[in-house]
């Protein structure tokens, strides 16, 4: 009798690498289950989409009334409550989308194990999902800019490029944090002290000038403070750091095509530590 035979079924890529034509060819999928996250998020709720608004308003109300009391930031030049807001919204995104999309894999352990499709389209969904949010937060910012009489330069053209860099930046995490977490289940616990931790280094809430100027390179290896102070001086027509953007910008790079590269990597074994 012949002996059976093992056949393994894989794309017909390398295992390192990203098929962008196979990812175009599931497009369909990744919109089905971005907009499946979306109302998931809100189902349920008694104010629905209203948390939106109500969550950046009133987190950078709070902040406004400790550091306009407490501790003035007299180099700011715009309004606290717009400066705080500006950096919260790109914040808020990412925590809520790191954070969804890092448990992405392992609550859709039934999908992963039954059907064939690029893994990485999960996370990548949980990330989108959030990007309604996102929008919505600046339509709330823009109005403000009116409010306080914000004059708007030919700048602000180049803000959707700092909240790309955000998205990139925010998928980078996302699909290697999703990938470790199916392997090491610890992820999740210690997300939310990681994640913590991150806000409280990034300039959020307090602007970079705080700090001498020999400290404030160290600020810049951290990929986000760049993405703020891009998207700030784009929003108020203030000077350009090039020096933070550009060591920003080249972190998100490396982090992008590396994060890619480990869930490649560790693409063919979901199935089995799922």
């Amino acid at each position: 009798m012949p002996e059976h035979q093992i056949i393994r079924i894989e794309p017909e890529n390398a295992r390192l690498r990203l098929d962008f034509r196979e990812l175009w060819n599931y497009r369909e999928l990744l919109y089905f289950l971005t907009w499946r996250d979306v109302k998931v998020r809100y189902k349920q709720t008694a104010i629905g989409i209203l948390w939106v608004i109500l969550q950046p308003l009133l987190t950078t109300a709070i902040f406004t009334i400790i550091f306009t009391h407490f501790a003035r930031f007299e180099t700011l030049q715009v309004p606290y409550p717009l400066f705080a807001l500006s950096g919260l919204l790109i914040w808020l995104f990412m925590h809520f989308s790191i954070t969804m999309a890092t448990n992405s894999l392992v609550s859709n352990a039934s999908l992963v194990t039954k059907v064939y499709f690029p893994r990485i389209i999960i996370p990548t969904a949980s990330v989108l999902g959030g990007l309604l949010d996102l929008i919505l937060g600046f339509l709330i910012l823009f109005a403000m800019m009116f409010y306080y009489g914000i004059n708007i330069t030919w700048k602000i053209l180049l803000a959707p490029l700092f909240v790309l860099e955000a998205i990139v930046l925010t998928i980078s995490f996302s699909i290697f944090l999703s990938m470790l977490n199916v392997r090491f289940r610890d992820v999740k616990f210690a997300l939310p002290f990681f994640l913590q931790i991150w806000m409280f280094v990034s300039p959020i809430f307090y602007p970079l000038d705080v700090f001498p100027e020999n400290w404030r390179i160290l600020f810049y290896f951290n990929p986000l403070s760049g993405i703020l102070e891009g998207l700030r001086s784009s929003l108020f027509g203030q000077n350009f750091d090039l020096v933070g953007i550009s060591i920003s910008t080249l972190l998100i790079v490396f982090l992008l095509i590396m994060s890619t590269l480990f869930f490649k990597w560790m693409e063919s074994e979901i199935a089995d530590l799922i």
